[in-house]
């Protein structure tokens, strides 16, 4: 089981959106089994929220639904239950890092590394643009699918035949 933590500052716009395009994506590809994938704030200003309406809305619009979804705070214990911590920008890698300490096993690491050009996904709660946060989250899920695939870390049904 490939267990996956997104975490952005607040766990109502960026965070939830990659959690539910990702979950979408390897539903539609038949691996979803393979995977446990959740979402997490640094702060905890948003507990219990449920998830931003642009976030909502985007989605929505996809086909995704975030129903059941409320922000939760990133724990010192996630730690060890991930294998792969995820933020969307640089501020929230350094509040994972206050949150965990060290990482000595090398699971933090930004979205969007995953793509050829790697920098932070853009932040709607500022920009007030979820178009363009969905299109760095769809490109660094599909480039984050294409990097666990070429470390071998995905069976797919027809590899077993």
């Amino acid at each position: 089981m490939i267990k996956i933590l997104f975490v952005c500052h607040g766990n109502i716009c960026r965070s939830p959106m990659a959690e539910f395009v990702l979950k979408d994506m390897v539903k539609k590809e038949n691996i979803a089994d393979q995977f446990y994938i959740a979402s997490a704030a640094t702060s905890t200003e948003e507990i219990n929220n449920p998830v931003h309406y642009g976030t909502r809305n985007k989605l929505a619009q996809l086909g995704i639904s975030t129903s059941g979804k409320y922000a939760v705070q990133m724990k010192r214990s996630d730690y060890q239950e991930y294998n792969y911590i995820i933020g969307m920008d640089n501020q929230n890698y350094r509040n994972i890092l206050r949150i965990i300490g060290k990482d000595r096993e090398q699971k933090i690491s930004l979205l969007l590394d995953y793509t050829e050009y790697p920098r932070d996904v853009a932040d709607p709660w500022y920009t007030r643009d979820f178009d363009k946060t969905y299109e760095d989250v769809l490109a660094g899920c599909q480039g984050f699918l294409a990097y666990l695939r070429q470390q071998g870390r995905i069976i797919n049904e027809y590899n077993d035949l």
